[in-house]
């Protein structure tokens, strides 16, 4: 029992490792905001990759880590939520952290691989329909085209939502064994939290519609879409 508890809590400690600011350091950056986008625009696409790939391989790692473990798969379901949770509330960071996306995909694609292909076609299809009108756009440049973030999108964060929202159905028709499912259903609403709840104060101190803020950062991942100019 101790150990599946010791190993939860590390598992949240490990998802709360500051990795993107120690790699902004690096080259002599102190991220701020979207880390993910800070690193690749100021730092370049290599650190940037790097980042978003270290942010993935912490989900990946903690489930590889439990089944060489020989842990239940309750317990490595619930270290793979808690590294997501360490990702998105670090210890230290303030407990301001990331979204939870990229660790999450990483956990879920390691643990459940057939529920993953199907939550992930509209994460890609969100992701399709924001990036290649970009690409097409024969007025940018190939730099500006490889800019990660743009324009605010509404379609990727979208995407997103509609695929963790998915997970759990797919994890439950495919016979993933129960506490895998409640698990996927507590994941969505965790990263739905975290959506909600990242910079809300400083949206309502602006004098936003309370309402508005709600449906618009549950949908899309942000409080405003009025100056969302793609898709």
């Amino acid at each position: 029992m101790w150990d599946d508890i010791g190993f939860v809590i590390a598992s949240y400690l490990f998802g709360a490792l500051p990795h993107l600011h120690l790699l902004g350091r690096l080259r002599g950056l102190r991220p701020e905001g979207d880390l993910h986008i800070y690193l690749w625009r100021k730092g370049g696409r290599l650190l940037g990759t790097m980042g978003i790939l270290g942010d993935v391989a912490k989900g990946v790692l903690v489930v590889l880590t439990g089944r060489l473990l020989d842990l239940d798969i309750s317990t490595i379901a619930i270290a793979g939520l808690a590294v997501v949770s360490g990702q998105m509330w670090p210890l230290f960071s303030k407990f301001d952290g990331g979204k939870g996306n990229t660790t999450g995909i990483g956990m879920i694609a390691t643990l459940t691989p057939i529920p993953f292909l199907i939550a992930i076609i509209p994460m890609i299809t969100g992701l399709l329909i924001r990036t290649i009108p970009r690409m097409l756009n024969s007025e940018q440049s190939l730099n500006e085209k490889l800019k990660l973030g743009g324009p605010p999108s509404l379609s990727f964060p979208l995407g997103m939502a509609i695929g963790f929202l998915v997970l759990p159905f797919a994890s439950s028709w495919f016979g993933e064994p129960p506490v895998v499912t409640w698990c996927y259903l507590a994941l969505f609403i965790v990263i739905i939290a975290r959506r909600i709840t990242s910079g809300l104060k400083a949206d309502l101190e602006e004098g936003q519609n309370a309402k508005d803020i709600l449906i618009n950062r549950i949908l899309y991942d942000r409080s405003k879409i009025l100056d969302v100019k793609s898709p």
